[in-house]
């Protein structure tokens, strides 16, 4: 198994994953072999006190972009949305960010 540092990439921050905080719902950036297990244990060990509950992936597409006549592609990349029960410890991280 991976280390649980190398699951959880990094958190992501926009406007529509702050207002899942609310409901007990945190967005991360998450490696591309990862599963629903592995993240769910990544989370787990990374912020100790949360339990989680479920956890939803998804695959973001890289979108193509211009800088005058060059066309490339943004990476494409993992995202899960990880819900934690109600009575476990809030994620400080992103409490700091409300």
């Amino acid at each position: 198994m991976k280390a649980a540092q190398d699951i959880i990439i990094r958190p992501v921050i926009t406007e529509r994953s702050m207002g899942g905080i609310a409901t007990g719902k945190y967005t991360f950036e998450v490696a591309k072999d990862a599963n629903k297990i592995e993240i769910a244990e990544a989370v787990e060990i990374l912020f100790p006190g949360t339990k989680v509950a479920s956890v939803n992936t998804m695959h973001v597409r890289g979108k193509q972009k211009r800088m005058g006549r060059n066309v490339g592609m943004t990476k494409s990349w993992k995202k899960a949305v990880v819900t934690i029960k109600a009575d476990s410890k809030k994620i400080e991280f992103f409490e700091s960010m409300v």
